[in-house]
């Protein structure tokens, strides 16, 4: 994947235009440390800026933007993106026959040429399997539209100038200095310039609330739809491991690759034993699991360890690469193996988010009052992802050009589970469906890969059947508790006290809150910005809305799953749902139609205005190399030992 930039629509010179677009591109390069390459209109009121992580097709024909030249007209195009069946539509496809664009075999390629079969319909955005943040510019007809996959698992930002130019970006640092308005692109959508606003292309049946599902289990088609989702994110043609924390979303994901790595498409080096990696504190319960199913596994498994104060010490650095001041406690960890990982030569990792919010395997959902409010709960966490562990899991590793997959949300995966009988989910110790197991959390995706005797196991029993632990508390819980003291220290009793001073917008609760936030502001001081945050209360990784589940938990805003296992309700964080923040008013702000009923949310956040916004003329690409990582140091003992993260100084860059 990638970092993009679109500037559209800007007024001013074509040179200093172009100064201002590589300057904000620069920004998020740590998305795409190989390479930087620029599109810019022959007038410079457009342009695209490609920050490039040579994953899939890693030579010059794989560089973006593509361009399709045409005489009245070129199409150019950008996106972040990893499209899983980019072959397939070559092959057998809508695209089969058609020369792709400079011969490349890189899965974005395939955009424009789709475009040309289906214009800038919703069929287009459906035809992909796989994720995009894609902005796509049509000079001929003199419009640009921009989209987003299903979940937002490819981050994507937008805004506008001051100007009434239009501007789309991987992260929102990227835009914060040059947009009097800006804020998150919301998933499934796609916005078009010729009605100005986004519109949904994504309508499941599943995001329906008031649509219970009632279909049965079928643990085979959940295990080899899972095994799918795994195999189509083994193409890479890098160096590609596997996050391993020991838990059970984790250990599925490796064991599926270690079985059917060979199945890959367009696989790099698969003839060798998988890498997989994890960290933690010295002796937490998520390096033991890891090592238990990494021998099971037979991988090449690399332990990484950390100390409370060096993650203290990244605290800043990793809020300013996240663009949040929630998901830290476990994005810390994340932020720091992911270093170490790519140090080491590797470029993709697959990890196991998504699976807790589709099954409900929080511990929370033991609470759920009946099988109608746990499936709207599930539909609340899935959606709101690309805020949360979505938003951590692909910002943190990107933070230093390590790319990660996540196979629990591929779009099939999530449609044929998302439509289970939601009773079937729910959390019962007291009921042995099988005569073994009682019905815990995420019960049928355990049993979906629990093997008959005689049949070589997925996992130990121990690990297919052990409770969930959160990452953060699973890496260790003096991690937790050491920033807890940390903040305690850190935000004097004279700033506890003028807190609602301080921040008389969502005021903090507890002090670890009041130093997130404080770090947030320094990177991000905009209202903007902290509208891109959810806030809200939660108990245990819940949504405001499940918190009405118990009574005890109505003041209680802990998000440590430790708060469900021990009844410690400690003070924690504020929540919010996703709504879209409110773009300016005013002669250049985007005009609205009446949205579906699904997206009420959406239209309301945003302004009646003018209509969609006319392109003008066409241009040339030209590029710059960035330079490129080095090889691949596996058999580099000092790089992959054992050994603590190091000291402050090591951080610098």
């Amino acid at each position: 994947m990638c970092g993009i930039l679109a500037a559209l629509l800007m007024q001013g010179r074509a040179l200093e235009n172009r100064r201002v677009l590589l300057k904000q591109s620069m920004k998020q390069r740590s998305r795409g440390p190989d390479s930087t390459s620029v599109w810019q209109s022959a007038d410079g009121s457009n342009g695209l800026a490609f920050e490039r992580l040579n994953i899939i097709d890693p030579t010059e024909s794989g560089r973006q933007p593509f361009i399709i030249k045409r005489p009245q007209g070129n199409l150019i195009w950008a996106l972040n993106s990893e499209i899983y069946n980019h072959e397939e539509m070559k092959q057998d496809g809508i695209l089969k026959g058609i020369d792709i664009v400079k011969h490349s075999k890189s899965d974005s390629a395939i955009i424009g040429h789709l475009y040309e079969q289906l214009g800038d319909s919703d069929e287009l955005w459906n035809s992909l399997d796989g994720i995009f943040a894609c902005v796509l510019i049509d000079e001929e007809k003199g419009t640009f539209c921009a989209a987003r996959d299903p979940l937002g698992i490819c981050p994507l930002y937008w805004g506008r100038g001051a100007d009434g130019s239009y501007w789309f970006a991987s992260e929102m640092k990227a835009l914060q200095d040059r947009c009097t308005w800006f804020d998150i692109f919301p998933p499934g959508h796609v916005f078009r310039s010729q009605t100005g606003k986004p519109e949904r292309w994504y309508k499941p049946d599943w995001l329906d609330q008031s649509l219970i599902p009632t279909a049965p289990a079928d643990l085979s088609l959940i295990r080899h739809t899972l095994i799918r989702a795994v195999v189509k994110r083994l193409m890479s043609d890098a160096p590609l491991g596997v996050l391993l924390s020991g838990g059970l979303d984790s250990s599925l994901v490796a064991a599926i690759t270690v079985r059917h790595m060979k199945e890959a498409t367009n696989a790099y080096d698969t003839q060798h034993k998988l890498h997989t990696f994890s960290i933690g504190i010295a002796g937490s319960p998520d390096l033991l699991a890891a090592r238990k199913v990494a021998k099971h596994l037979g991988t090449d498994h690399h332990e990484f360890t950390f100390t409370v104060q060096e993650g203290i010490d990244c605290l800043s650095d990793l809020i300013w690469h996240i663009e949040s001041f929630e998901q830290v406690r476990a994005a810390v960890p994340m932020y720091l193996l992911a270093r170490k990982i790519k140090a080491g030569g590797c470029k993709v990792v697959l990890s196991g988010e998504g699976a807790d919010e589709i099954f409900g395997g929080y511990l929370y959902f033991h609470k759920a009052p009946d099988a109608a409010e746990f499936h709207r709960e599930t539909i609340r966490k899935v959606t709101r992802l690309h805020q949360w562990d979505v938003l951590r899991a692909n910002k943190a590793p990107f933070a230093w050009g390590l790319e990660p997959r996540v196979p629990f949300l591929d779009k099939e995966f999530v449609r044929v589970c998302m439509g289970l009988d939601p009773a079937e989910k729910m959390i019962d110790m007291q009921d042995k469906p099988d005569g073994v197991h009682p019905r815990m959390e995420k019960y049928l995706l355990r049993k979906a890969f629990d093997t008959q005797p005689g049949e070589p196991a997925y996992l130990p029993e121990s690990v297919l059947w052990r409770q969930k632990e959160q990452f953060s508390d699973g890496v260790g819980y003096d991690w937790v508790d050491g920033l807890k003291a940390h903040a305690q220290e850190a935000v004097t009793d004279e700033m506890w006290e003028s807190r609602a001073e301080t921040f008389p917008t969502h005021t903090p609760k507890v002090r670890e809150y009041y130093l997130l936030r404080s770090l947030f502001q320094e990177h991000f001081p905009s209202e903007c910005a902290l509208a891109t945050v959810p806030y809200g209360p939660s108990i245990a990784c819940s949504t405001p809305e499940a918190c009405t589940w118990d009574p005890e938990w109505a003041n209680t805003h802990e998000i440590s799953g430790r708060a469900i296992a021990s009844h410690d309700f400690a003070g924690g964080f504020d929540h919010r749902p996703a709504v879209p923040h409110m773009p300016p008013t005013g002669p250049t702000a985007l005009g609205v139609a009446q949205l579906p009923d699904i997206d009420a949310a959406l239209a309301e956040a945003l302004p009646n205005g003018t209509e969609g916004a006319k392109l003008p003329s066409a241009g040339v690409v030209s590029s710059k190399a960035a330079g490129s990582p080095a090889g691949n140091g596996f058999a580099d003992d000092h790089v992959w030992g054992g050994e603590s993260m190091g000291s402050r100084r090591s951080w610098e860059a």
